[in-house]
């Protein structure tokens, strides 16, 4: 298979006849960046540390060298290949993937996760399995069980390891990977490097290979694969600014990224009211209401897809053209994971960010840390979506009046012309095919914001000398680490703490993301090592105890009680 125009191709890999030929039915063309720095050393069975992106085809840089070293005479019964991933939509997706690139070799597949019957996974893995696909906890369930033989495991890829070990599951991966043979070849891909997965990588990879696969950079005046955007937007007006930027940007299929179920439910309701196919998705769903929802989204019965961040992790849907962040992410690392679900295999892709005047520092943050530039522009007002929908009115009558099939109509329109002009037929007919298909007019606008930019609130301090600022600081810090607990407040005794790497915000979001309490009812924190307190309104604290058992906590499962011995004012 040689390539004219001089471009590496998978035959070049030295990959078996079979793989190219599955992949040229597939329609791959050639390898991509983090594949063709990739495959070499991992056919040539040394470790590998990458970083890239997600949506560069990584999956392929592991599954082919996976497949490459599978034997197809004498096979054992028992699996070679491990991939750890961190949900299960991903582990679908992988699997399936493997499952197609190694067709041709009779590789056998099989996807372990919860949420499926234990009894299946355990009649596959009888029958023979060469690869396992598998997500943490459910790994170490089979492990401990025995039902996973690991001496034959010569490859184990941790994919997607940033994510897994924001997920709380830290301690599960050095158990999975403290039981495998010492003799093995072990792969770890993330997105984002931070000190946690290198300090993985010294722990488990030997004299791995490090290869780090940049964002492209753009080339001056050409425009980025990902057009970012960030709009500064009061929060009481954050509904209809959103579905203003949605009418404006006619999005073929988006993700809109919330912060809690309760918040996914209520703009799913409003967006459906604006006129959207808004789905829903989040933790609080069992598992066949989340497959109906990802169905409807994958055939296009759906617009758009509001969810959590822990729901949506792993998805994948093509021809995504928008993420949206109803709220600016408080981690870099997460608005890198968002943003990278669009502007896939050359196609262009929108990012799109609400962000209330007080996140302005969030995304100052965000753009130091990428270098990527986040254009601050203004929400359009009511001029501008008329003019938009007027453009959208007009393009709809085009695609219609270059339709064959018009002449059905032509005795109506002949009827009216006896009675009407025929100019005065055509604008009832646009004004009919106006308010079709743009619903109700917008009446109230939205109010401008000041972004204030961080040397302008540098400015603003004036003599305020820094040591009197942090001063005044530590006072308030002081005074509410000693708030003692009012009448109406009990704390709730959590038993996880800094031993598991919980820190408040993992407390807060668990608590509003499962119940309706707001951020601000929830009162002081502290964490212990292995426990932490949390002061709550008394009259929420039966419901957040009982909503607590349905979650979990950095991928634990955490019953909180109330604190035997409280403290009160004397």
């Amino acid at each position: 298979m040689e390539d004219l125009t001089g471009n590496t191709t998978f035959a070049d890999l030295a990959l078996r006849p079979e793989l190219v030929e599955a992949l040229s039915s597939l329609g791959y063309e050639e390898p991509t960046p983090i594949q063709r720095e990739s495959i070499p050393p991992l056919i040539a069975g040394q470790d590998l540390l990458g970083q890239a992106a997600t949506g560069t085809g990584k999956t392929a840089a592991f599954a082919l060298p996976m497949l490459q070293h599978l034997e197809t005479d004498n096979r054992s019964k028992n699996p070679t290949g491990l991939i750890l991933v961190p949900t299960r939509e991903l582990a679908m997706q992988v699997s399936e993937a493997v499952h197609k690139y190694g067709r041709a070799l009779g590789a056998r597949v099989l996807p372990i996760y919860g949420g499926q019957p234990i009894g299946r996974q355990l009649q596959a893995l009888s029958r023979g399995v060469d690869v396992v696909v598998a997500t943490p906890g459910r790994a170490v369930d089979h492990i401990k069980r025995g039902t996973i033989p690991l001496k034959n495991i010569a490859m184990v890829v941790l994919d997607e390891a940033d994510e897994m070990l924001d997920m709380g599951f830290a301690e599960d991966l050095d158990a999975i990977l403290g039981a495998l043979p010492t003799e093995r070849q072990t792969i770890l891909f993330s997105a984002t490097m931070p000190k946690r997965i290198e300090s993985l990588a010294r722990r488990h990879l030997s004299n791995p290979t490090t290869i780090r696969i940049e964002a492209p950079v753009v080339a001056k005046g050409d425009a980025p694969k990902v057009r970012q955007l960030a709009f500064m937007v009061p929060r009481s007006h954050k509904p209809a600014a959103l579905g203003r930027i949605l009418d404006v940007e006619a999005p073929a299929a988006a993700i809109v990224f919330c912060r809690t179920r309760v918040e996914v439910d209520q703009l799913t309701e409003t967006l459906n009211g604006r006129g959207y196919r808004a789905e829903a998705l989040h933790g609080g769903m069992n598992q066949e209401g989340r497959d109906r929802v990802m169905a409807r989204v994958r055939s296009g019965n759906a617009d758009l897809l509001i969810a959590t961040d822990v729901a949506a992790r792993g998805l994948d849907i093509d021809l995504l053209t928008h993420v949206v962040n109803y709220d600016v992410p408080s981690a870099p690392e997460s608005y890198v994971h968002r943003i990278g679900r669009v502007g896939r295999a050359g196609r262009e892709g929108v990012a799109i960010t609400l962000a209330e005047p007080r996140e302005h520092r969030l995304l100052e943050n965000i753009q130091r840390v990428t270098g990527d530039k986040i254009a601050i522009e203004k929400v359009p007002t009511i001029s501008d979506l008329r003019n938009r929908r007027m453009e959208l009115t007009l393009e709809t009558l085009r695609e219609t009046l270059l339709d064959d099939d018009l002449d059905r109509y032509r005795t109506i329109v002949e009827s009216l012309t006896d009675e009407f002009d025929l100019f005065e037929v055509a604008l009832a007919a646009v004004k009919l095919t106006h308010e079709a298909t743009t619903g109700a007019e917008d009446e109230v606008e939205i109010p401008e914001v000041e972004v204030r930019r961080a040397k302008d609130r540098k400015n603003d301090r004036g003599d305020r000398s820094d040591r009197g600022d942090r001063g005044d600081r530590d006072k308030k810090s002081k005074k509410n680490k000693d708030r003692s607990i009012g009448v109406d407040s009990t704390r709730l005794y959590f038993p996880i703490g800094r031993s598991a790497q919980v820190r408040p915000g993992d407390l807060v979001g668990a608590i509003t993301g499962e119940t309706g309490l707001a951020g601000k009812q929830i009162g002081s924190i502290e964490i212990a090592d292995k426990f932490s307190l949390v002061e709550v309104p008394e009259k929420s604290a039966d419901d957040i105890i009982r909503a607590m058992k349905k979650t979990t906590i950095k991928g634990r499962k955490v019953v909180p009680r109330r604190e035997r011995f409280q403290r009160f004012e004397r």
